[in-house]
């Protein structure tokens, strides 16, 4: 059986006992293990401080870019290997593997084309310049340049690719090594996707490492130089935050935590009509891609009470066919869940939902006899309803919930305490308005479907050029964004002093 290296001090390396176990989710095979137990990690810290790091901020940003081209070009060149890794590690249907590993190569191509945009400077040049005084020769100017530690990546098991890439690809183009430690359940995809980089010889030595098993104390080795990204539940981004180290050092934390997702049906579009098939395409499309296991995924659908019943029988009617096993047959539509517990911990959330929704679709039996299966899973539930088992916990597969309103629903969506995404799905620009301002601050994207715009990929899609993250129980955190990624890697510092000497300090991180 395979054991999962990790790559670490510029070397791979194997962990000393067998460790976790891997599976195939949809055939219960064991496929590999991976282990962590006794890997130097305060070397490997140390490693990409002092080797990685110095190579990235000795790179422009245009250089550090054609690093991420270079990364990218590699993905693409094994993509079909690792398209198989999806579908044998982590369950996915081909589609679902691709939406993974080409948001991988999409992503890193994003961010090398935003390095080839900044240029030749090594650094950002924060604003304009300011007279601070009478004189014009006192003078003033902020910048924002590399930290000196590493950027520590703690990634979910749903994206291990994309998730590597997203974090990956705003770090190094910042300037900052990184040491990624994907989910141990999926990590082969992850192991693989690292390989053909490091083979590919683009990444300077320490630049990336990957840290493949149990974390161990790593977040505890961080200082105050370091930065730390977590994706993953919000009890343990609350853990990492509360780390002594992290709190005296005041190491910069970003978390992706849970986030109840709602897809808003507005009074205007009907039951009917182009609207409204988008809206039922989406949320169907939320609630089968990857298994339902997306942070961006529907979790809340509202609708206008009136429309309840219809919404209902045309929602669970496609859900019923869609033909759910084995990634490996060529009319699956939908996979399993990711592991056994993965698989336990959503019927234990489809349980509770049970006890004050109605189910009209799917349920926590077992579908299958081998595999971590679940049918897709609707609850509908009255109105007025106070519908507490809904808006106080993520069930993370596919399963979503039908909520009626009849007022402004902002009151209803914000009840999740913070999301990634809240979609609407309207044309009456005074609704939209008024819908817009009660859930925007709680949330970091709002998307307005439209049927006329070609080509959207939906809300449950990241895009690198829009940031990702959302405040409350989504974590608080903001990734992608464009060049605002590149922020959590930097330093702010003002430059003041004589004119003529403080432009020339800034001229090294002017783009060009």
């Amino acid at each position: 059986m395979q054991h999962v290296a990790s790559f670490i001090g510029g070397n791979w390396v194997k962990g000393e006992e067998e460790g976790q176990t891997l599976f195939n989710p949809a055939t219960e095979e064991p496929l590999a293990t991976a282990s962590s137990v006794g890997l130097d990690l305060a070397a490997a810290l140390d490693y990409a401080r002092n080797t990685g790091g110095p190579a990235l901020r000795a790179l422009s940003f245009a250089e550090r870019g054609a690093i991420l081209q270079g990364m990218a070009d590699a993905l693409q060149g094994a993509r079909d290997d690792l398209l198989g890794l999806g579908m044998r590690n982590c369950g996915n249907t081909r589609s679902d593997a691709k939406f993974d590993v080409d948001g991988a190569i999409a992503t890193l191509l994003a961010y090398a084309e935003l390095g080839a945009q900044l240029g030749a400077g090594k650094f950002l040049v924060d604003g304009e310049g300011l007279q601070l005084g009478r004189s014009p020769r006192f003078h003033g100017q902020h910048v924002c340049v590399p930290r000196h530690g590493v950027a520590v990546h703690i990634n979910a098991f749903n994206f291990p690719a994309w998730g590597l890439a997203e974090k990956a690809a705003a770090a190094l183009l910042a300037g900052m090594p990184v040491l990624s430690k994907p989910a141990t359940a999926t990590a082969m995809l992850a192991q693989r996707a690292m390989q053909v980089m490091v083979e590919s010889k683009v990444l300077p030595e320490g630049a990336l490492s990957l840290l493949v098993g149990a974390p161990r104390d790593l977040p505890a080795l961080l200082g105050a130089q370091d930065v730390l990204a977590f994706t993953g539940s919000g009890e343990t981004g609350e853990r990492l935050r509360a780390l002594p180290n992290v709190i005296r050092h005041s190491v910069r934390v970003n978390v992706e935590a849970d986030s109840l997702n709602a897809a808003v049906l507005g009074p205007d579009a009907g039951a009917s009509g182009d609207l409204y098939e988008l809206f039922l395409k989406e949320v169907a499309r939320d609630i089968t891609q990857k298994a339902g296991q997306k942070c961006t995924a529907i979790r809340r659908v509202l609708v206008p009470a009136e429309h309840v019943g219809t919404v209902r029988d045309d929602l669970v009617g496609p859900l019923a066919t869609t033909k759910v096993g084995n990634p490996a047959e060529e009319d699956v539509r939908m996979g399993p869940l990711t592991n056994a517990a993965q698989l336990a911990d959503v019927r234990e959330g489809v349980e509770r939902l049970g006890t004050e929704g109605k189910l009209v679709a799917g349920g926590a039996k077992a579908l299958l006899p081998k595999g971590y299966f679940l049918a897709p899973t609707v609850f509908e539930f009255t109105l007025g309803a106070k519908a507490d088992a809904v808006h106080a916990r993520e069930v993370f597969g596919p399963v979503v919930s039908i909520l009626p309103y009849t007022e402004n629903p902002a009151g209803i969506v914000t009840q999740g305490g913070g999301g990634l995404v809240c979609s609407l799905y309207s044309e009456d620009a005074a609704w939209l308005e008024q819908t817009v301002a009660g859930i925007a601050p709680f949330h970091g994207r709002i998307y307005i479907g439209h049927p006329k715009v070609e080509l959207s990929p939906g809300p449950g899609t990241v895009l690198p050029q829009l940031v990702h993250g959302g405040p409350g129980r989504a974590g608080g955190g903001e990734e992608l964004g464009g060049r605002r990624a590149l922020a959590f890697y930097l330093q702010r510092v003002a430059l003041q002093g004589s004119r003529p000497l403080v432009q020339g300090l800034a001229k090294a991180g002017t783009p060009g």
